[in-house]
């Protein structure tokens, strides 16, 4: 069968001024991941890279080469993390204005908009006191159609994928926005005004969350259930957006430790005393990593590779260990039962994610495994659906 794996990416790795401000002249993340250290018995840090290096994303021979080993591995694109602040702040813009300019890779893409605040956690050890660095704002109307006029050149070009015809753009945070029917109407608006058939939204979500929406809009604590999925995915679509991009991991992680148990690691997060915590088995998140949801036509499943965000936050509490190239290819087979029965244009898979080094959560390859992730891929893709 054929899939359409769209993989997430950062485009972080290249010096910045708000970075060289904030954690020293030349940081990237690549500054996180060469200084990680071991924190229990054959944990695999530092992770180091292998055909790519430490590379510069300001290079476009490296722009080159990751489209290359993601058109390899069976993906049909990059889909960038676009950052819009309010009032036309941006940041690490430079990557993908360079690929939209130059048109090189020939490779497709789309963005994903990753409307949260920065704070000092963004790279900064957990526990210590978050201090925000750029605040997500958003400003109406106004500041919606200077966002599409800045977006409406990548939605012109012709590698952006598409469903159904219209452009895909992912919105990291949908409950986020004070109005979001408002800023979807006014983008869908400005897409028929400037000659494109509209826009696919598609809402990144956990299958779990810690909130309920009501039809009106009102956003109230609730205690995360893993068997909550439906009422999450059916008030995000109230809202107005065309798909949901579902990522299992919290739901993973709450059926692997307990809800209870998991609770009480986020605290102990939060507080900077989670030293101790024990890392997650990656084979008992791949084992709950779907939901049954994940097979709705207007739902995507979210595949993950690996997953070890140490070099961050220095603490076993968000690490799974044991991930290999075949149990990576057994989830995504999995994925690929899932999505079978959907129309073609809508057998979306996203990959979370290609390049998020300091997260141990890439496809790249590595000193470990080298192409490991790239040829598991390539091989659960090409292999026919077994009924």
């Amino acid at each position: 069968m054929s899939a359409r794996v769209i993989a997430l990416y950062l485009p972080q790795f290249h010096p910045i001024p708000e970075n060289d401000q904030w954690w020293g002249k030349g940081f990237t993340e690549w500054t996180n991941v060469a200084r990680a250290k071991p924190l229990f018995r054959k944990h695999d840090q530092p992770r180091i890279p292998a055909d790519l290096g430490f590379y510069d994303l300001r290079m476009p021979e490296i722009r080159e080469q990751q489209a290359c080993l993601a058109r390899d591995a069976g993906i049909e694109g990059f889909c960038y993390w676009h950052y819009w602040f309010g009032s036309g702040r941006r940041i690490l813009e430079r990557p993908f204005n360079e690929v939209l300019a130059s048109g090189k890779p020939d490779f497709p893409f789309c963005l994903a908009w990753a409307n949260h605040s920065w704070s000092s956690r963004t790279w900064q050890k957990s526990g210590k006191r978050a201090e925000i660095l750029i605040e997500q704002r958003y400003e109406c109307e106004p500041d919606y159609r200077s966002h599409f006029q800045a977006v409406l050149p990548a939605f012109r070009d012709p590698r952006y994928i598409r469903v159904d015809g219209k452009p895909l753009f992912v919105i990291y945070d949908v409950r986020a926005i004070p109005d979001a029917r408002a800023f979807l109407q006014s983008w869908r608006e400005a897409a028929l005004a400037n000659g494109l058939p509209g826009i696919h939204f598609v809402a990144y979500s956990e299958s779990t969350s810690s909130w309920s929406i009501s039809p009106e809009g009102e956003k109230k604590r609730v205690v995360p259930d893993p068997n909550m999925a439906a009422d999450v995915y059916r008030s995000l679509l109230a809202l107005g957006v065309d798909a949901i991009a579902s990522s299992g991991k919290n739901r993973a992680e709450m059926l692997a430790k307990g809800r209870l148990a998991r609770l009480i690691g986020i605290a102990l997060h939060l507080a900077g005393l989670n030293r101790t915590q024990k890392p997650y088995a990656y084979r008992d998140i791949i084992r709950n990593l779907f939901v049954p949801e994940d097979a709705w036509e207007n739902v995507y499943p979210m595949i993950i590779p690996q997953w070890d965000r140490s070099p961050r936050t220095g603490s076993c509490y968000d690490v799974y260990f044991g991930s290999t190239p075949e149990l990576f290819r057994e989830s995504v087979l999995e994925a690929l039962s899932i999505i079978r029965r959907k129309k073609p244009e809508h057998q979306l898979i996203l990959l979370r994610s290609w390049n998020e080094w300091a997260e141990g959560n890439y496809m790249e390859p590595d000193v470990t495994y080298g192409r490991g992730y790239v040829d598991a891929l390539k091989s659960a893709l090409t292999q026919p659906f077994r009924t």
